[in-house]
């Protein structure tokens, strides 16, 4: 079962928006699932259902309409940048960038911690669910999953899918173990790799990287033309056990 519910924000007349997906049966626990750059989008929404479907009870918040970027448009914006006409993705580059410029600005960072405290916060009130908490998140919902992981000892496990790190002293405050997913032909990121692995192991953080040699940026999403079905599939069975454990 699913339904979207609007969270009360501290200090904030905005409600939070949460696709919230519920199991069928006993509760492993509480999820927050936090979506790409392109919103709480449809695909999204499938995520928390299949995770639903594992068990647990499952908190999608829509942390980019604050920034003006509704699921409506991520999803549209997500079809022309994924448009296999390359005439069509070059002009669509600007509109891009202006869409997504407050997402990228500090203050909105700040914002969106908040909000999914919010949601943390929500999760954590629910029978079966306070106690055994964890978070994933996809490409920007993967840098939010390490900051979110790094900002509430909530957080009893951390899976962040092709995010990038955040600086050395919020990476100290991470206490849940992370098991991080990146396509090995994501330059950007397998540039920093190297560097992260020496931060975490000189914070102690129980830090796994799992690298997909062929995979590129985004490899999970079954709706892009990045989608790498046997990356995606693997990466599937160890996010689904790693968190379990976690909380078991």
């Amino acid at each position: 079962m699913s339904e979207v519910v609007s969270l009360p924000q501290p200090d904030s007349s905005e409600p939070l928006e949460v696709y919230v997906a519920r199991p069928d049966g006993a509760r492993r626990g509480g999820l927050i699932v936090i979506h790409e750059i392109w919103g709480l989008t449809d695909h999204i929404r499938d995520v928390a259902d299949r995770f639903a479907a594992q068990g647990w009870l499952v908190a999608a918040p829509d942390i980019l309409t604050h920034a003006g970027v509704t699921p409506a448009a991520g999803t549209e914006l997500f079809a022309l940048m994924n448009d296999p006409d390359e005439k069509v993705r070059v002009a669509a580059q600007p509109r891009m960038r202006d869409a997504l410029a407050e997402a990228h600005d500090p203050g909105y960072a700040a914002w969106a911690l908040r909000a999914l405290r919010t949601a943390v916060d929500w999760l954590a009130a629910q029978p079966g669910a306070g106690g055994r908490l964890a978070a994933t998140g996809y490409c920007f919902g993967g840098t939010y999953t390490f900051l979110l992981a790094a900002s509430d000892d909530r957080i009893r496990a951390a899976a962040p899918f092709y995010g990038a790190a955040p600086d050395t002293a919020r990476i100290a405050a991470i206490e849940a173990p992370v098991l991080a997913f990146y396509g090995g032909q994501d330059a950007t990121l397998m540039k920093a790799l190297p560097t992260v692995r020496e931060q975490m192991a000189a914070a102690e953080v129980d830090f796994t990287p799992v690298v997909y040699p062929d995979a590129h940026h985004a490899f999970f999403n079954d709706t892009g033309s990045r989608y790498d079905a046997d990356a995606a599939a693997d990466a599937w069975a160890k996010v689904t056990v790693f968190l379990a454990d976690a909380v078991a």
